[in-house]
């Protein structure tokens, strides 16, 4: 067990009713990234994905497909979801599906003690259900519907009619939850981000709760109630809960005990989910809420929100087959202030990938190793004495690698990126301005050209370090030609104390091959 702190970071697990696009793919790389360098840190790292099969919607989806529900959820997570993580280069270290026995059964047990504890009771509801989110909805969250629906009120997420449903459920006692949450936010500020979430969960609790219908009878697609199986447990119920079955919750309490609370990385449209409902759950089950909440933004194309409905989901293959899973996972993680919506467009992609990974670092990796490939026989040079150039470079490595470790605590993706790309533009500045291949026409400067490239070589060790969470398939390949061991071995948060092997082993081809700009697909 790594001697560090436990971290244990999961995503929203995903509706099996379609199959992924690239706003799913984001979060999971996204929260691969943060795993990745937390593990690399020294930290006992625990990454945990999956994927939520029961409700309504996916009924409906299995029926209209001429399938059981199980059928359905089994092919869409054979042939999808558990390919997506292949695809975007995801090193999860758990993959819970909510038919999964483990969790039924802790379910039920979660769901018996609350009923036990006096959490829970029976009574009659009516209200406006989406079957897209799987949930009552409010009138404020409502919208007049246009063209087919006008007339009608529709969600205003997926812009389809709600049905008013009227059923005898069983009641999550939710607002005996509500000051304790508005205290839990007032006195913790970070566990809801970033702050515009955090201000809207704060104003939806402060407008008052609700107690919480968390069964259904008019349907039998999920868990049953322990001590009531004609009804079955809500879906989001059910759903939240997978962060703890999947730890041994009810089963393992040392595997509890070492991984929970986790950091919850979520789309902003489901924070309420995890920011209310789930820290009340477990609140009354006297368990610890999550560290942390961050519901990042929407992927938008075209100015839209990612929607397979609205034709403008993107399958990740779409891209990866074009520029491979390291510069979709650079991409995604440069271009957008995590946090924020984001734009996508294949022009910008194809910019990034030329400009940043095949003329910035890949170009650079190229060159260092073919300068001492050349120049030295392959050999490491060692460096003599430091100029106040080859100082500002080594100054460069130390400064970025505690700027990028700094802002992966903060959730600041996108700045450690653009913290360790200052280095990448600091060496192919330094190459220029030193003229590496100028000096080594002259023999009386030899000792002159090895500390420039000895400076080089450590400057883009470092960089490789720093990069390993974010490419990892290109820096692998790197690392086997300069590095010694295993680069994920590498304290990332002391990147520039890397160990270069004693040659370097030529690069058989650039890391990021250039490409012709892609044509959108259609």
């Amino acid at each position: 067990m790594p001697a560090g702190d436990s971290f244990f970071i999961a995503t929203p697990i995903f509706y099996v009713n379609d199959v992924p696009h690239i706003g799913h793919a984001y979060t999971e790389v996204a929260a691969d990234v943060l795993a990745r360098w937390h593990r690399q840190r020294g930290d006992d790292a625990w990454l945990l994905t999956g994927t939520d099969e029961h409700g309504q919607k996916i009924l409906r989806t299995a029926t209209s497909n001429g399938v059981t529900p199980q059928e359905w959820a089994d092919k869409l997570v054979t042939e999808s979801w558990k390919p997506l993580l292949q695809t975007v280069d995801i090193r999860n270290d758990d993959f819970i599906r909510t038919t999964d026995a483990r969790h039924e059964k802790g379910v039920q047990t979660f769901l018996q003690k609350l009923y036990d504890d006096g959490f829970i009771y029976q009574g009659e509801f009516e209200g406006f259900y989406c079957v897209g989110c799987e949930e009552y909805k409010q009138p404020g969250d409502l919208v007049d519907g246009t063209g087919p629906f006008e007339g009608q009120q529709v969600c205003a997420i997926h812009s389809k009619p709600v049905e008013l449903l009227q059923e005898s459920n069983y009641f999550f006692r939710m607002s005996d939850f509500e000051q304790r949450l508005l205290d839990l936010y007032e006195q913790q500020p970070d566990f809801v981000q970033p702050d515009t979430v955090r201000n809207e969960i704060v104003q939806f609790v402060k407008q008052g709760l609700r107690d919480l219908s968390i069964s259904r009878q008019s349907f039998d697609w999920g868990v049953k109630v322990p001590w009531d199986e004609k009804h079955v447990v809500y879906v989001w119920f059910d759903a939240l809960l997978n962060y703890i079955t999947a730890i041994g919750y009810g089963v393992d309490d040392d595997e509890f005990d070492r991984r929970w609370p986790a950091v919850q990385l979520v789309g902003k449209d489901i924070a309420r989910f995890h920011a209310v409902i789930w820290p009340a759950m477990l609140m009354a089950a006297g368990l610890p809420v999550p560290k942390n909440v961050f519901g990042h933004g929407w992927l938008l194309v075209g100015g839209e929100k990612m929607s397979k409905s609205k034709l403008t989901g993107i399958a990740p293959q779409q891209i990866t087959d074009v520029f491979g899973s390291d510069a979709f996972r650079y991409y995604f993680m440069r271009a957008i202030t995590f946090g924020q919506d984001g734009n996508f467009s294949w022009e910008d992609i194809s910019a990034r990938y030329q400009a940043e990974l095949a003329n910035g670092f890949g170009n650079l990796a190229s060159r260092v190793v073919a300068m001492i490939t050349r120049y030295f026989d392959g050999t490491v040079p060692v460096a003599g004495e430091l100029t106040d150039a080859d100082l500002a470079v080594r100054e460069t490595e130390v400064r970025v690698t505690a700027a990028a470790d700094a802002a992966i605590d903060r959730f600041a993706i996108n700045e450690a990126l653009s913290s360790i790309w200052e280095l990448v533009d600091t060496l192919n500045g330094y190459i220029t301005e030193q003229e590496p291949w100028a000096l080594a026409k002259d023999e009386s400067k030899r000792e002159r050209l090895a500390t420039v490239l000895a400076t080089s070589l450590r400057g883009l060790g470092t960089l490789t370090v720093l990069l390993s969470p974010f490419i990892p398939t290109a820096t692998t390949t790197l690392w086997q030609s300069i590095g010694q061991g295993e680069l994920t071995s590498q304290p990332v948060d002391r990147a520039p104390e890397w160990s270069s092997a004693p040659e370097v082993q030529p690069l058989a081809a650039g890391l990021f091959p250039r490409i012709e700009q892609p044509e959108p697909a259609k």
